[in-house]
């Protein structure tokens, strides 16, 4: 679990490194099991939004206790798992992940989340690790953001140049299997992958329960400004109870691998 003064780093900078660590052999486990989703839709490339709508299996990776032990620490005991995604690098042809803050697309309310980043190769600074500004989440708001549908971006939102200063980026180097814990608000984007080793990470997106999921929210965000239709996915209580008495549950299938 994490200590006081990891608790502490996480609130001030808006994320942490924990101890933890995921083994070798969950790591194979979970290569394979992206590798199977890839030959399936090819389209999911460089970012697969929406995992548990095509392979539960992820799943199991979320129901971690160790993992959501160190989450309820910093978000409280009632927690819901509204999404998994896969941002992969390939080797030599990664795409860029514009500066942006996460809750900038996403439908929750009110808006809070601790995202788990899960280094599924080793993220070094040549092959595209994330990149956090410390201390960027503070203020509790959203930045100006501006949409740009560039193919060479993961995303199709980026913050505008005033509401950041590059300079105060850290980098986030981690071992293959090392974690990040960070917080909704924090700015944060990557560069690309020219090197020959892949960076590949998974993340789960954990909101305490007194938020709820709002899937109208979510349709209206889509049609504004594009990108996945996080409208009509499933997602799952993992600990304690809804707390807002507005969280939908029910499963969503689309053609599940399981």
């Amino acid at each position: 679990m994490l200590s006081e003064a990891q608790i502490a780093e996480y609130h001030e900078r808006g994320f942490i490194v924990p101890d933890y660590r995921l083994t070798e052999a969950q790591l194979d486990e979970i290569r394979d099991r992206h590798a199977a989703l890839l030959r399936r839709h090819p389209e999911f490339r460089d970012n697969a939004s929406i995992l548990l709508n095509y392979d539960l299996g992820f799943l199991n990776y979320a129901r971690d206790p160790a993992i959501l032990d160190m989450v309820e620490q910093v978000i409280g005991p009632d927690i819901c798992l509204w999404n998994m995604s896969f941002f992969a690098k390939p080797a030599h042809n990664g795409k860029k992940t514009p500066w942006h803050q996460d809750g900038q697309y996403w439908p929750i309310r009110p808006l809070a989340t601790c995202t788990v980043w899960i280094a599924i190769d080793a993220a070094t600074r040549e092959n595209g690790c994330l990149r956090y500004i410390p201390g960027s989440h503070k203020a509790d708001r959203l930045m100006a953001h501006e949409v740009k549908d560039d193919p060479n971006y993961t995303l199709n939102q980026e913050l505008a140049r005033e509401e950041y200063e590059e300079a105060d980026a850290v980098n986030l180097i981690l071992e293959a299997g090392q974690m990040a814990l960070h917080d909704v608000y924090i700015a944060h984007g990557s560069e690309e992958n020219r090197s020959p080793h892949p960076r590949r990470g998974m993340t789960m997106r954990m909101m305490p329960t007194t938020s709820h999921y709002d899937r109208e929210a979510a349709k209206r965000k889509f049609q504004e400004a594009g990108g996945a239709d996080l409208s009509e996915h499933s997602i799952f209580l993992m600990r304690g109870i809804d707390r807002s008495g507005k969280n939908d549950f029910r499963l969503r299938a689309h053609g599940w691998n399981n």
